[in-house]
């Protein structure tokens, strides 16, 4: 069990390594076999494959940042929503709203769930 504190070090560690592109602590934060899932596509991915999908956010959206406009932690997980920022590759800003539903068991990610409208990923794929 996880307290609401230790929630938030996780939630913040996970957010932090995604703005910076690190890896290897977006994998430590997951349980080996947790799941995540999009509502844009209804599929879910293993960990290896939500690694290569952030991999390639890292090479097309330089200078990414997350502003957190509420997170509630509660037991067994967290709720949070949270604008993307970031510059894309031909200078153009760009951002992009977005909620995580997430399960934690034992200090891990075992579940996210990312709600986003599909619409705002069109310039970053684009660029």
């Amino acid at each position: 069990m996880s307290t609401a504190n230790e929630t938030n070090m996780l939630a913040d560690r996970f957010m932090r390594a995604i703005e910076t592109g690190d890896m290897d602590t977006i994998r430590a934060c997951y349980a080996p076999d947790a799941r995540i899932w999009h509502n844009n596509d209804g599929l879910e991915q293993t960990v290896d494959d939500n690694a290569q999908v952030l991999a390639w956010v890292t090479k097309h959206l330089p200078n990414r940042r997350y502003e957190i406009k509420s997170r509630h932690a509660f037991e067994g997980g967290y709720v949070q929503q949270h604008v993307l920022h970031g510059t894309l590759k031909n200078g153009q800003p760009f951002s992009m709203p977005a909620c995580l539903v997430v399960t934690v068991t034992d200090g891990k990610i075992a579940r996210l769930h990312e709600y986003l409208d599909s619409a705002h990923t069109l310039p970053l794929r684009q660029a």
